[in-house]
């Protein structure tokens, strides 16, 4: 059994394994098509055998799973401060020169199967220098880039909408509401008002686009996705397994606050001010749907948010940045639970029933 990180990390990552491959078949049907059964082949061409052919549509599913890591975990926030088109050319660039090597490589491997040769061989060697100065190398740079760019324009598309949303909108998960249990984590940057005010609308922007960029390498490690941005509060929510295991939903919080920590000085240089924030923690049971005509959206809609809200409203009567509904704490590990704080049961604002409330402040439980 995968655990939820690695089953989350395959689901992204294979979208871009399988964008790879479709274009490579497409590209070989669209050759065979245009070249017909008997064409004679340049020489810097393969014969695509149906083992040569199986070879080249996994390699190329191969490289696109090697771009989809490279794109999401090494160079997503290399370039942030670009334009779009900016970003994609300059990605286009590196990733380009990283095909070309790829191709040294895995050209050799083909040809020796079509020559029933060693890749070492000069036979071998000979055809991929051909193959290197010929159009046949220009049109598989040409599809290269293409599916590169298409790739590369994908993973933007998912870091504006998160990437389950957009596969939850590609496989059309919920054209139709379902309902499903979830962990919601509200977050509020504290004393906002007063920040704003002290800022100026431009810096405080500035500030806040440099706070949530903070935060959401917390969220992608502990597997959170950001539902949405409220200004100055970002709402995180959680499968109930992804949430639960390895007490994933409280250890993100930690995490945010120990990077805040950490980029305090960086706060305090740029902006006179370090950011500070106060979280709720509650799940339940939401119908989550896709709402909307001109705009689509995912959406959740249940009493457990606004539940939520109301309890990251009361850190401030309690004075804590952090407090936990019941039902997630005795979800918990027995290690975290034991150091949970029972405050006290509550009736929150507009509800009929009442809340049982805790806390922690063992920053421990994010190691």
């Amino acid at each position: 059994m995968l655990s939820p990180k690695v089953r989350k990390q395959w689901g992204q990552l294979l979208p871009f394994g399988l964008l790879f491959c479709l274009s490579s078949i497409v590209t070989l049907a669209i050759d065979a098509a245009v070249l017909g059964p008997d064409a004679e082949l340049p020489v810097s061409a393969i014969d695509p055998t149906p083992g040569i052919y199986l070879f080249g549509v996994a390699a190329m599913g191969i490289i696109g799973l090697l771009i989809g890591y490279v794109e999401l975990y090494l160079l997503s926030g290399l370039f942030r401060h670009r334009t779009l088109v900016e970003m994609i050319v300059y990605k286009l660039v590196i990733y380009l020169i990283l095909m070309h090597i790829l191709i040294v490589l895995v050209y050799p491997v083909a040809a020796a199967m079509e020559l029933g040769q060693s890749p070492l061989h000069p036979d071998v060697r000979d055809k991929l220098s051909i193959y290197l100065v010929s159009r046949t190398h220009l049109s598989t740079s040409l599809q290269l880039g293409t599916t590169i760019a298409l790739a590369i324009f994908y993973a933007q598309i998912g870091q504006h909408l998160g990437h389950a949303n957009l596969l939850n909108f590609l496989t059309g998960r919920y054209h139709r509401p379902r309902e499903e249990a979830r962990i919601f984590l509200f977050a509020d940057m504290t004393s906002s008002t007063t920040i704003a005010e002290q800022l100026g609308h431009l810096r405080y922007f500035d500030l806040l686009k440099d706070y949530y960029d903070d935060l959401s390498p917390a969220i992608t490690r502990y597997l959170g996705e950001v539902h949405e941005y409220v200004g100055d509060e970002v709402v995180i929510s959680w499968t109930y397994r992804e949430g639960i295991h390895a007490d994933n939903c409280l250890r993100c919080f930690f995490a945010m606050r120990q990077e805040l920590e950490r980029r305090r000085p960086y706060y305090l240089a740029n902006y006179g001010v370090a950011p500070t924030f106060k979280a709720g923690l509650h799940c339940g049971h939401v119908t989550t749907g896709e709402i909307g005509l001109s705009k689509k959206k995912i959406v959740f809609t249940g009493d457990v948010l606004n539940a939520t809200a109301r309890i990251m409203a009361l850190c401030g009567h309690y004075n804590t940045d952090l407090l936990l509904s019941e039902c997630v704490v005795r979800e918990l590990s027995e290690r975290v639970r034991h150091h949970t704080v029972f405050l006290e049961e509550q009736r929150l604002r507009g509800k009929a029933g009442t809340v049982m409330l805790y806390t922690t402040e063992d920053v421990a439980i994010a190691a």
